[in-house]
C-alpha cells in the first residue's frame, strides 16, 4: 500500500516563497504514477493546484498559480515537489498530494492521497 507525506508548509508572508514536499513509500510504482497538488482553503471546495504526467512531460497549473508555483518530481527519491512563489494571502490553504495511474484535473480518479500540510500566507 502507498502512503503519500506531505511536508513543508508553514507561515510565510505575502510574496516569500515556500517548497513542499510529498514522499511515497510502500510501493515501487511511483515513477508510473501521475501527481497532483490540489488545495482546500475553509468554506470552499477542493482546487486543483498543479498535475505532473508520469514521465514529467506535461505539467498543468491552475489558472491562479500559473506563472508563480511550480510542480516537479524525482522518481529516484520518490518524490514530488510544489516549489511556491509570491504567495498570497488567498493561497492560505491546506495542500495535499495524490497518486494514481491515471492523471486528472479532478481529486476523484486519483488512487492515493496524503494527509496535507497547511500553508499560511499573511498579508
Amino acid at each position: 500500500q502507498v502512503q503519500l507525506v506531505e511536508s513543508g508548509g508553514g507561515l510565510v508572508q505575502a510574496g516569500g516563497s515556500l517548497r513542499l514536499s510529498c514522499a511515497a513509500t510502500g510501493g515501487r510504482m511511483f515513477s508510473f504514477y501521475s501527481l497532483a497538488w490540489f488545495r482546500q482553503a475553509p468554506g470552499k471546495e477542493r482546487e486543483l493546484v498543479a498535475t505532473i504526467a508520469w514521465d514529467g512531460g506535461v505539467k498543468y497549473y491552475g489558472d491562479s498559480v500559473e506563472g508563480r508555483f511550480t510542480i516537479s518530481r524525482d522518481d529516484a527519491k520518490s518524490t514530488m515537489y510544489l516549489q511556491m512563489n509570491n504567495l498570497k494571502p488567498e493561497d492560505t490553504a491546506v495542500y495535499s498530494c495524490a497518486a494514481g495511474q491515471i492523471g486528472s484535473n479532478t481529486y476523484g480518479p486519483y488512487q492515493y492521497y496524503g494527509q496535507g500540510t497547511q500553508v499560511t500566507v499573511s498579508s
